[in-house]
Order: C-alpha cells, then sequence, then structure tokens
C-alpha cells in the first residue's frame, strides 16, 4: 500500500477504487502502470531537450578546466594569477540535476537553469586563465626576441671592433715595413706593379701562384688563396663593396692601403694581389691561415 501512496502522490491522482488484500498485487500493478514519469517517455518533451544541452555544456566548461589547467603547467609562465578555478556549485547543480531524471519533466526547467548559470561562471574564469596564458606566452616571446637582438648586435659590433683593429694594425705594419709584411711573415720582396696585364680572374691566379712559389709557399697555400679571394671578390680587381668600402681582389679597406705594393694599385690585378700576399703574410703567416680565420668569423 506505500507504494500506492507514494505513486499517487508524485502523479496527483488517486487510485479510482479500493482493493481488497486479496487484490492488493493486483491493484498495485495496475497503478504503477498508470503513473509512468513523462521524463521516461519514448519522446522527451523540450524541458529533458534543455537538461540535456545543460548538462553537455557543464561537461565541456569542465574539460575545458583541466586543458587550461594543463597548459598552464606545460608552459611554466607565470601568469600573475593563481591557476585555480571553483566548480563546485557547477558540479552540485549537476548532481541535482542528474538525480531529477526520474521526476516529472516539470522539475527540469529550474535544475537547468542552474547548471547553466554555474557553467557561465566556470566559462569566464576559464577565459580569465586562457588570456592571463596568451599575454604571459606573447611577453616571453617579446623578451626572446629582445635578447637575440641584443646578442646580434653585440657580435656585430664585435666583429666591426675586430675588423677595426685588424685594419689599424696593418696600417701601422705597413708604414714601419716596406715589405707590407706586418714583420711577421716571409722575408721575400713583393713586386711592385708588374705582372701579364692580363687582369682577369685567370690571370690574376696566375700571378699569384708565381708570387706563392717565390715566398716558398706550394699548391696547398694557393688552394686556400683561391677559397679566400673567391669569396671576397671572385678574383675580381674591381670589385667594391658599398658597405664597407672595400676594394679589389683581397678588398683591401680602404683600397688605397695598396698604393703601398704600386701606384697602379686600382687598375693592375697583379698589384692588388702582391699587397693581399703581404697583408695576409704579415697578419696570418699563410694564405691557409687566412682561409680558416675568414671560415670561422667570416672576414680576414
Amino acid at each position: 500500500m506505500l507504494g500506492v501512496v507514494a505513486a499517487a502522490a508524485l502523479t496527483g491522482t488517486a487510485p479510482a477504487a479500493t482493493a481488497s488484500p486479496a487484490d492488493l498485487s493486483t491493484a498495485t500493478f495496475s497503478l504503477a502502470s498508470s503513473i509512468t514519469p513523462t521524463v521516461l517517455a519514448a519522446t522527451p518533451g523540450p524541458e529533458k531537450t534543455e537538461a540535456r544541452a545543460a548538462e553537455t555544456a557543464a561537461s565541456t566548461s569542465i574539460q575545458a578546466v583541466a586543458t587550461v589547467q594543463s597548459d598552464i603547467a606545460a608552459s611554466g609562465l607565470d601568469i600573475g594569477q593563481p591557476a585555480t578555478v571553483d566548480t563546485t556549485a557547477l558540479q552540485q547543480a549537476t548532481d541535482r540535476l542528474e538525480a531529477a531524471s526520474v521526476l516529472p519533466e516539470t522539475f527540469l526547467p529550474a535544475l537547468s537553469h542552474d547548471v547553466a548559470a554555474a557553467t557561465v561562471a566556470v566559462d569566464q574564469r576559464v577565459a580569465e586563465l586562457r588570456g592571463g596564458l596568451d599575454a604571459a606566452v606573447a611577453k616571453k616571446a617579446e623578451e626572446e626576441a629582445a635578447e637575440k637582438a641584443r646578442q646580434e648586435a653585440e657580435a656585430a659590433a664585435a666583429a666591426k671592433a675586430a675588423a677595426d683593429k685588424a685594419a689599424a694594425d696593418k696600417q701601422a705594419s705597413s708604414s714601419s715595413s716596406s715589405s707590407n709584411s706586418g714583420g711577421g711573415g716571409s722575408s721575400a720582396p713583393i713586386p711592385t706593379g708588374g705582372g701579364s696585364g692580363d687582369n682577369s680572374p685567370a690571370g690574376a691566379q696566375a700571378a699569384a701562384r708565381d708570387m706563392l712559389a717565390s715566398r716558398g709557399w706550394g699548391d696547398d697555400q694557393m688552394s686556400c688563396l683561391v677559397s679566400l679571394w673567391n669569396k671576397e671578390s671572385g678574383w675580381n680587381y674591381k670589385a667594391y663593396n658599398s658597405g664597407s668600402g672595400a676594394y679589389g681582389i683581397p678588398q683591401a679597406l680602404p683600397g688605397s692601403k695598396m698604393s703601398s705594393a704600386g701606384a697602379d694599385w686600382q687598375t693592375n690585378a697583379a698589384t692588388q694581389v702582391s699587397w693581399g700576399l703581404g697583408y695576409i703574410s704579415g697578419r696570418y703567416g699563410t694564405p691557409c691561415g687566412a682561409w680558416g680565420h675568414s671560415q670561422s668569423t667570416g672576414w680576414y
């Protein structure tokens, strides 16, 4: 009989007739068959559809919480706020909505509204955390770019200082030695002017080969010299670097330095080669020494 009373309370109806004890099982079965909750109907109404949508949105929000917290932890960045989200209200509202699945659908709208409101609050907090993470990532990228630019500027300044020092040292060496060797290389005199008159790359290399032989340098040094001046000027006696002002086959800086090897330094490839070999001898000892330095630093 207790089941009959409970069923009557849920449906708001009373049994049509009072069953005798002998008919109790039959009466209970008939009553239970007549109060099946609407929520269990084959085709749910709009209230239940709304409830399911609220539950889905809540589940998505909970997943978003886990995702943003995981992303923050993985970044290792300080986002300026605790990476926490209070989901208690949302969980409780969702639990109440799920527990109401056995009730008529008329109970669902209010519960669905509670879930939706709690979901909005959680979503707003997730958006705040995501915004903080995005800002921290952008700040880190800016700092890294600034640091890279600083390091590149320092490296460029150091390279320029080294090049300026090398030029100053060479200028001093040229002033104190008629051989333009800087006092550190072979004592063989540097020819002035001369050459075959062939200013082509092949002609310049032929002149260089003869001059290397006069210094006692072999084909291995010639190979290094070819590589070095291929990189610097392509063995073009008119090569000019508008950025630095370097000139000629050896890329003398300034080009007028080569006047110590001959007045025709602007028009004679052999004169440029002669000056260049003197510079290499005084500064690096051999063409291979100069080529090795060029490969490691980008200049010689």
